[in-house]
């Protein structure tokens, strides 16, 4: 079949965390994976007349008409994962992030290419576990459409994309309460921040699991209940840099801990105990421990 090209908003998908899940209960996860799409995902992208294009793994790309359509399916799809995720316990919880962009495509042989599609990978890649991450055209076409609150995360050097593009972050939209529910206090308790773990290792490739530590510990502490967590996407800005985590709290305010600490070199069968500070503390406040060889 010839290539043919038109426009679409491109929504791509995968699972945050997903070789940890696999990792430690692989038949569960690919079970609730499986019927997430079936029961979910799939009946979402239809409703919203999108087409699934192909899945991969933990991976899933989709093409819709309209901007409008792409991101009420990923906000309803955000919004019911986050109630599902009520009833699991928070290691095994399957947490979806989404990339949107509209742009050309190239469709050939039922597959799409081109730009759009690289930029919403990209973007995907940016947000955070349960949100959702959109470009600035998206944000534009969507805008006095839909009741959703867009973050501007600025100005993003996306992989193999050769202009920085301004992206925006989506909160997964939440369900109405129940009657009886109690209302949660809608201003944080505490809000936090995980600056990026440094490796001590020589090996650049030892990079990928204080990264990991990092991405693991912000998805976690998100789940506190009435606490804000900064932005994974903002914590990386000060990555490789001198922070004073006492006036970074100031300048935040920021009530909780700043957890930042370097990690020893590591092989990937050893265990690293990881150490972090409250601001205001000299000593570590926290500890842990993780396998080198977990993601």
């Amino acid at each position: 079949m010839a290539a043919t090209g038109r426009l679409a908003a491109i929504l791509t998908a995968d699972v945050a965390g997903y070789s940890r899940l696999i990792g430690a209960d692989e038949e569960g996860t690919l079970g609730r994976l499986k019927a997430i799409h079936t029961e979910l995902i799939y009946p979402a992208i239809a409703a919203h007349n999108g087409r699934i294009v192909k899945t991969t793994g933990d991976g899933l790309l989709a093409e819709f008409g309209s901007v409008v359509d792409a991101l009420r399916c990923a906000s309803e799809v955000q919004a019911e994962m986050a109630e599902r995720n009520t009833a699991i316990t928070p290691g095994l919880r399957v947490d979806f992030r989404i990339g949107i962009h509209q742009g050309d495509i190239v469709v050939e042989d039922g597959d799409i290419f081109g730009d759009a599609v690289n930029i919403a990978a990209r973007l995907e890649g940016l947000a955070e576990p349960g949100g959702i991450c959109v470009s600035a055209r998206v944000r534009g076409d969507a805008e006095g459409k839909l009741d959703l609150a867009f973050e501007d995360m600025g100005q993003q050097q996306l992989k193999n994309i050769a202009r920085p593009m301004r992206a925006y972050a989506i909160a997964a939209t939440p369900l109405p309460p129940s009657p009886g529910d109690r209302v949660a206090n809608p201003t944080p308790r505490i809000s936090l921040a995980v600056l990026p773990f440094a490796s001590l290792s020589a090996d650049k490739e030892q990079e990928y699991f204080a990264d990991a530590v990092t991405d693991d510990l912000t998805t976690d502490l998100s789940r506190i209940a009435d606490s804000f967590v900064i932005a994974r996407t903002t914590a990386f800005s000060y990555k490789g840099k001198a922070v004073d985590v006492r006036q970074m709290a100031k300048a935040g305010r920021m009530s909780g801990p700043t957890a930042s600490t370097p990690i020893p070199a590591i092989s990937p069968r050893r265990r690293a105990r990881l150490p972090a500070a409250l601001p205001g503390r000299s000593m570590p406040s926290w500890s842990g421990m993780r396998d080198a060889g977990s993601s």
